[in-house]
């Protein structure tokens, strides 16, 4: 872990290594996901196949045994656990109540010479979402993307996740069920990807892809953007913290380590002017870690990833956060909204103490798949908008055209568009 004064002498070479921190190393990966996609693309199912023996370690009887049944997610939805299929229906009813709010409308405006000018909002027709599986299955990411997809209005969502050994997990099975999800596949890492972006003889292509995953699906979605959309490139994941004296240690060091048991690449950062803080939470993530049944994973994210900083005072460590820009970020601080105004960039903002960054990932609403890497200094979460796509409208009347019709053809003249500056001229009166 990284333990530093931003008045040390090496301060800026520690803290480049944090503004590093995202960067994968695409590079080393993508001629392997350029040949994946490539295979998929010419040679559909049977590539596919081929690839799910290679990376899954089972091989599909035929086509139809790639997909899901939706009798099997039934079953396992009805061999849930009440309580956590009560808690499940919870999670999807607030996020489907937040991402509501967030559907974009369509507009006209009226100008007095009879023009009309506005804007249509329409989903796309199809979407794919990329839900991780295995070993470790997120429920919560299905919801997550399924959503907000469902919301903007989108005729087909189709879900691909890896099942190795051909042994798809039952909480997510449960999961699509709860969501009224029908097309689920047996697909994992960058061939769904590819397969999705191209379409199979089974699996559908679609129009945009969301959802996380590990480099080779990075580097899979950042490949074929362009024939498809996408959400954005997620790396791995991070937490920052700005705290105050205010704060209590022990959560603190919970909530770093709520990150660094992801995976060896996440990134837990404590950025706070107090030293007495900064101390007692470096204390009390030892105190925890032992605790922790992931605690090999945590240990050494937190020993190679992790970072506590002490600031002159608030307004730097402000600022220190910002050019971090962290996916997610907690302000445990006796004032938090007084800062909010002044906080730039962040995936997901966490207000206050009793605001861990783990409700927001299940139950609080607002959706968990967010940019990392310091890219919400430009791109934003997961929402409603990444399932739809806005129209421009224009339409002019006789006396709208005649009005500035003129300029127009001047420009269009200009430009040495002949037809196009003809095409306004013989509609003017």
């Amino acid at each position: 872990m990284i333990f530093v004064k931003s008045t040390d002498t090496d301060f800026d070479e520690k803290f480049d290594e944090l503004l590093n921190r995202g960067k994968m190393d695409i590079a080393h990966v993508s001629g392997i996901v350029g040949n994946i996609i490539d295979e998929i693309r010419n040679d559909g199912n049977s590539a596919l196949k081929e690839h799910i023996a290679k990376f899954d370690h089972w091989m599909p009887a035929s086509d139809e045994d790639l997909k899901i049944t939706t009798d099997s997610m039934r079953r396992a939805y009805d061999n849930l656990d009440e309580k956590l299929k009560a808690s499940l229906h919870l999670a999807y009813d607030r996020i489907k109540v937040y991402h509501e709010k967030q559907k974009p409308k369509s507009w006209f405006d009226t100008e007095a010479n009879g023009t009309i000018l506005g804007q249509k909002v329409t989903p796309v027709d199809s979407a794919g979402l990329y839900i991780p599986g295995g070993k470790a299955a997120y429920p919560s990411s299905l919801l997550m993307n399924v959503i907000p997809a469902q919301v903007a209005g989108v005729e087909q969502i189709i879900v691909c996740t890896p099942t190795p050994d051909n042994e798809p997990n039952e909480l997510l099975l449960a999961a699509c069920h709860l969501c009224g999800v029908s097309e689920v596949y047996k697909v994992g890492g960058a061939s769904a990807i590819a397969a999705m972006a191209y379409g199979t003889q089974t699996i559908p292509k679609v129009d945009v892809i969301t959802g996380p995953g590990n480099i080779f699906v990075a580097t899979a979605k950042k490949m074929v953007f362009g024939e498809v959309n996408i959400d954005m490139i997620a790396g791995p994941s991070e937490i920052g913290i700005l705290a105050d004296e205010s704060a209590k240690a022990h959560h603190l060091a919970i909530d770093l380590l709520s990150q660094a048991e992801h995976d060896e690449m996440a990134s837990s950062i404590l950025i706070t002017p107090s030293q007495k803080l900064a101390d007692s939470v470096k204390v009390a993530i030892e105190n925890w870690l032992f605790k922790l049944p992931r605690k090999e994973i945590a240990k050494k994210s937190i020993g190679e990833r992790g970072a506590i900083i002490v600031t002159k005072d608030m307004d730097e460590a402000v600022a220190l956060m910002n050019k971090i820009a962290p996916e997610h970020l907690e302000v445990a601080t006796m004032s938090p909204f007084e800062l909010l105004p002044y906080i730039k960039h962040a995936g997901a903002i966490f207000l206050g103490h009793n605001t861990p960054e783990a409700i927001g990932d299940y139950i609080a609403g607002p959706n968990h798949t967010l940019p990392t890497g310091g890219t919400a200094k430009f791109y934003s979460p997961l929402g409603v908008e990444n399932f739809m796509k806005k129209s421009s409208i224009i339409s002019f009347s006789a006396n709208a055209i005649n009005e500035i019709g003129e300029e127009c053809a001047l420009i269009a003249n200009t430009e040495g568009l002949t037809a196009h500056e003809q095409s306004v001229r013989v509609r003017m009166g």
